[in-house]
């Protein structure tokens, strides 16, 4: 990495945090403000990553020193809005307001202080994951098998081209599949030269994640013990701790819907400016084009948001802001507060229907008070706003409804308008509308889908179990008349049931974080009060969001072996219900020993209330240990035996998906090399390796090689002819190599590689 690329790679790690300070809340009831500023920050800088990709692609300026003048332009940007924002707000309040870092860090150590000895071995536990995945994700190359296919080469041919124009290719992915995240490995790809700190996007994405479901824990009604239960239930969850170390795309995808569902959430406690218009669009937006599966959760979120933007719209006209009305206690005459007016009390529900609200109970230091909606009964004889106050209420949901999603097609807009154009369609060719999206929508169809993934989702190393379950749902769809192998609920080829516990990274199931979450979602669907006394409101809303998206998920998409990967943005969404639901039970376990010991007599006799906290203990214990053994062991990137990152050589670790791969690659680019060929064919499959040519045929001074495909599925992208070429590569198959091979040519095969030389001249 140049000196120039070190300086470009610091400028998201001061873009961010600036970014953070110029966007924090002012509003001093914010809850969990750091977190808000932190989402808002993300947000932001993810959305000019994308459409600085966009612009410059479309000017073919994907260059280093393009992005190096975007970067520095935003850089200077950020730091002179947080540098105005400092001067401008002469008393910042709250934590994350503070102006002497040093104030933060002597907050941080009055919270670890204050807190039990429980919250320290939770948010130990946390913190000591993410900074092991920080290690892996540094230590070990990108090994990740769809990586290798096509998120990497994406990356590839942008650098070589210079633009975003879609090129010949017999796999279709790289080119159909949204680029969101890939985008944002361009500027690292472009800033350092090469793949050394890919892994980091989706590690800040997981980081991304455990601070936006802390802070929905805390809208949910949490407090600190609640929140941090959440980040520990997911952090721990092995799906999350081995993506986090990857060039996958899962995380990225769920930290953009976890960051849709946080200011999704303010929006049922106060209306929505303009500034959290654009933030709830440009996080739609990037949601759409990093993994179009993750709308699914969006959706219903966006759906809620207007509920409650449109609740407040409605109450506007027979009811007063919480500040305004304790703006106005002062002027309230003593009639009306004999009469029994509110003048400062705690604020009414977040929806109808939900219990009243306060701070919350479930932790010994809350973040923020949480039950402040900002909206209160007016005072005693205080005349209502007059319907035009109301009805131009609704108007301005509408229109900021409307502007969310145009923001959001801004950013997504010009990926889709690529792939309009390009096969006549915006969600691409028929063979990816119809591979991966349900093709049957009967009851009995997507009851035995559901099954499927749930199975898949909640697979255990106990094979009689799994062997049982899955026999189970098999006869059961035979008995409704369902094939539970039918192409059009079914992936592919694929067959159910499969084997999904093994710590893997495409696949690996989550048991325990998803019984504790349907157990939260069973709870705050049926008894939010006593879940959240609160925001029992809010809660109740929450979880049918979370439980309209799964089912809508399993209504969409059809069952296959990596659908856990699929899922990642609803197990992030549903993280926070276990985390509230598990506070709820200790807090009460505990409240029943105190009353007990208060009245003079022993702690009550263990009942059902111990056995559910002994049962919760034992699951959060098997949930660490789970994400230990999921970093130490897992597969492809593990701390410890065979394929360790301390010990494994950085061609080897690449290829721990096909070790077998490893020697024919490099031989074959050797003889490739050797021969002086500069324009080199490419024959290959829909799902072979192509990323190893673009390491191995790439000159000594980093320029990439001339890689052009000799076969194309894009119908108005011919491909190259083998005769232009100075040699030619192949994977997969022989027969298909050696029937584009041009005759006089000399073919040779080992394995799964194989290539192909002119005769000497």
């Amino acid at each position: 990495m140049s000196a120039a690329g070190s300086l470009l790679v610091a400028a998201p790690l001061v873009a961010v945090p600036s970014l953070a300070v110029a966007l924090r809340p002012a509003r001093p009831d914010t809850v969990a403000p750091l977190r808000l500023a932190v989402v808002r920050a993300a947000v932001v800088t993810g959305a000019f990553a994308v459409l600085t990709v966009e612009l410059l692609g479309a000017l073919r300026l994907l260059t280093l020193p393009a992005f190096a003048v975007a970067w520095l332009i935003f850089v200077a940007a950020t730091v002179t809005a947080a540098g105005w924002r400092r001067r401008r707000t002469a008393a910042p309040t709250g934590f994350g307001a503070a102006r002497d870092p040093a104030a933060v860090r002597a907050r941080l150590a009055d919270r670890w202080r204050t807190a039990g000895r429980g919250e320290r071995l939770l948010a130990g536990t946390v913190g000591g994951l993410v900074l092991v995945e920080l290690l892996i994700a540094l230590l070990a190359e990108p090994n990740n098998f769809d990586s290798q296919t096509y998120h990497l080469p994406k990356v590839e041919h942008w650098v070589a081209q210079g633009g975003l124009e879609f090129w010949p290719t017999a796999i279709h992915r790289q080119v159909t599949i949204p680029p969101g995240a890939e985008y944002l490995l361009l500027h690292l790809r472009l800033f350092t030269g090469g793949d050394a700190l890919h892994n980091l996007v989706q590690w800040a994405a997981g980081v991304g994640c455990l601070l936006a479901v802390a802070r929905i824990a805390a809208q949910l009604g949490g407090g600190r013990r609640a929140q941090l239960l959440t980040a520990f239930v997911l952090a721990t969850t092995p799906m999350v701790a081995l993506q986090a170390t990857s060039t996958q795309t899962d995380l990225v995808c769920a930290a953009w819907v976890a960051c849709v569902a946080t200011l999704a959430l303010d929006g049922l406690r106060r209306r929505a400016g303009v500034g959290t218009l654009l933030l709830l669009g440009a996080a739609t937006g990037l949601t759409a084009v990093t993994k179009t599966s993750g709308l699914i959760g969006v959706g219903p979120l966006l759906l809620l948001w207007g509920i409650g933007q449109l609740r407040l719209a409605y109450l506007g006209g027979i009811v007063r802001g919480a500040d305004r009305d304790r703006r106005a206690g002062a002027r309230v005459d003593g009639p009306a507060r004999r009469a029994g007016a509110r003048v400062d009390g705690p604020a009414r529900p977040a929806l109808v229907g939900a219990g009243r609200v306060g701070l919350p109970t479930g932790g010994a230091d809350p973040v923020a008070p949480v039950g402040a909606d900002d909206v209160a009964r007016p005072a005693a004889g205080g005349a209502p706003e007059p319907p035009g106050s109301r009805a131009g209420g609704v108007a301005r949901t509408v229109a900021g409804s409307v502007l969310v999603v145009l923001v959001a097609l801004l950013v997504v807009g010009p990926f889709l308008a690529h792939v309009q154009a390009e096969f006549g369609h915006p969600l691409g060719p028929p063979r990816l509308r119809e591979s991966i999206p349900m093709e049957r929508h009967d009851p009995p169809s997507v009851l035995v889908n559901a099954l499927r993934i749930g199975h898949t989702a909640l697979d255990t190393p106990l094979a009689p179990v799994r062997a049982a379950t899955a026999e189970a749902i098999m006869a059961g769809a035979r008995a409704i008349g369902v094939d539970p192998q039918d192409r059009a609920i079914t992936f592919g080829r694929e067959t159910f049931p499969v084997p999904a516990w093994y710590p893997d990274e495409d696949r690996v199931a989550f048991p325990l974080a998803g019984a504790l979450a349907l157990v939260g979602a069973a709870l705050a669907l049926a008894r939010p009060a006593r879940v959240s006394p609160a925001a029992a409101g809010t809660l109740r809303g929450y979880a049918t969001v979370v439980v309209t998206a799964v089912a809508l998920h399993t209504a969409m998409i059809k069952w296959q072996p990596w659908g856990n990967r699929l899922l990642l943005y609803a197990l992030v969404l549903a993280a926070p219900l276990a985390g509230i639901w598990l506070d709820s039970l200790f807090r009460r376990r505990l409240a029943s020993g105190s009353e007990s010991e208060s009245r003079g007599g022993s702690p009550a006799a263990p009942g059902r209330r111990s056995v559910a906290v002994g049962l919760a203990v034992a699951m959060l214990a098997g949930s660490a240990l789970a994400g230990v053994l999921a970093l130490s062991y897992g597969f492809p990137r593990r701390l410890v035996g065979a394929g360790s990152v301390f010990t494994t050589s950085e061609w080897d670790t690449r290829f721990l998906r096909r070790p077998q791969w490893a020697d024919e690659f490099r031989a074959a680019a050797d003889a490739v090399r050797a021969s002086g060929a500069r324009r080199i064919g490419l024959v290959q499959q829909n799902d072979n390796w192509e990323y190893p040519w673009w390491l191995l045929l790439r000159d000594a001074d980093g320029r990439p090689p001339e890689l052009v495909a000799l076969q194309s599925v894009l119908p108005d992208r011919p491909p190259a002819d083998p005769a232009s070429t100075d040699a030619i590569v192949c994977t997969g198959t022989r027969k298909v190599c050696a029937d584009l091979v041009p005759a006089g040519w000399t073919l040779t095969w080992r394995g799964y590689v194989g290539y192909a030389l002119p005769p000497p001249r």
